[in-house]
């Protein structure tokens, strides 16, 4: 399982709003995707306008290729996107350990 972190910046006063489309976002576009396997979104206490989305992929490529080459991109960026202060920071994963 391949791990995919997205170091989320978005606009001043737009958290509402974010956690709405993002939500929608996921359930509604990425999870219809090929390989997904789960996500998990953390919001930023100290800094609220910063997010810690991790999407869980069968593979690297069900990420890089299936999705981001598919229409379904598209449309998940037409729902977040609108919102993002920057674009989003994203690196993938492998599982080194976790505890029991």
């Amino acid at each position: 399982m391949i791990l995919e972190l997205a170091d989320i910046r978005i606009q001043a006063g737009q958290q509402a709003e974010f956690d709405e489309a993002i939500q929608r976002g996921l359930n509604e576009v990425i999870s219809q995707a090929k390989g997904f396997c789960g996500y998990k979104i953390n919001k930023g206490i100290e800094s609220p306008e910063r997010y810690v989305l991790m999407i869980f992929w069968e593979t690297l490529e069900n990420h890089t290729i299936d999705f981001r080459e598919s229409p379904a991109f598209i449309q998940w960026r037409a729902i977040v996107g609108p919102y993002f202060a920057a674009p989003p920071v994203v690196e993938h994963f492998h599982l080194l350990a976790k505890s029991a």
